[in-house]
């Protein structure tokens, strides 16, 4: 007789579950993203978030342009105002064409924010931190648009590598020092900008912008920089005390 062969014994999935699970939560994934797609989101502040990350990066390349944002619901249209420093490098960029054409100011964009940079040439006499006429108009149409703005703003201060001593002053970090001072005062005293958002800063001749090779090299690293600083270098600087 032939020997009967056992019949074997199906195996039973006790897992499959898992395959419906894994379907629902994929479907409630794509759920999610969808309703957060279709949120509504600020555009107003994602614009300004761009456009500072635009200045920032874009380096000394002309004026730039805010990124329009269409993110989300229609946003209503919003009065141009003076809230960035993409829009102060523009309006600065107008008012100062003249002076920007003569060679006598540049408008510049690096890590710590707007520089705003004056030539010596026109502005101050040889060895002197007494402001010109010239100068003296020339903040005046500087501090115009700054007065919209609460950002800090740093007075630098620069010479060439010449020595100097004179009755007033014995090298030229005393020299950079004051005529950043000088600044400051008009842009104060004058002009109406709060004490509270300039600083002064005197780096003689060691930061020059090109090597000192030439008398026209030295002319250009005589300068006074207005450095309006960005919201990462704000942030970084030592804060201010609380006004009692």
């Amino acid at each position: 007789m032939a020997r009967r062969r056992k019949r074997a014994v199906p195996h039973v999935n006790h897992e499959r579950w898992l395959v419906s699970y894994a379907d629902f939560i994929t479907l409630l994934f794509a759920f999610f993203t969808t309703m957060y797609a279709i949120s509504t989101v600020d555009a107003q502040k994602m614009s300004k978030m761009v456009a500072s990350m635009q200045l920032a990066l874009k380096g000394d390349t002309g004026p730039a342009m805010p990124v329009p944002l269409t993110v989300g619901l229609p946003q209503p249209v919003m009065p141009p105002r003076l809230d960035s420093l993409v829009d102060l490098r523009q309006q600065l960029a107008a008012r100062l064409q003249h002076q920007i054409r003569q060679g006598n100011v540049e408008i510049g964009v690096d890590s710590r924010g707007l520089v705003v940079s004056i030539r010596e040439a026109g502005s101050f006499a040889s060895g002197s931190a007494e402001l010109s006429d010239g100068a003296r108009a020339l903040l005046t149409d500087i501090a115009a648009p700054l007065l919209e703005l609460s950002q800090p703003i740093r007075i630098e201060g620069h010479t060439d590598d010449t020595p100097i001593r004179t009755s007033r002053f014995r090298s030229n970090w005393e020299l950079s020092t004051a005529r950043a001072t000088q600044v400051i005062s008009y842009l104060q005293n004058e002009l109406g900008l709060p004490a509270a958002r300039l600083s002064a800063a005197g780096y003689g001749e060691f930061h020059p912008r090109v090597p000192n090779a030439s008398p026209a090299a030295r002319a250009e690293n005589r300068r006074v920089d207005l450095v309006i600083l960005n919201a990462a270098t704000s942030t970084a600087e030592e804060p201010a005390s609380a006004t009692r």
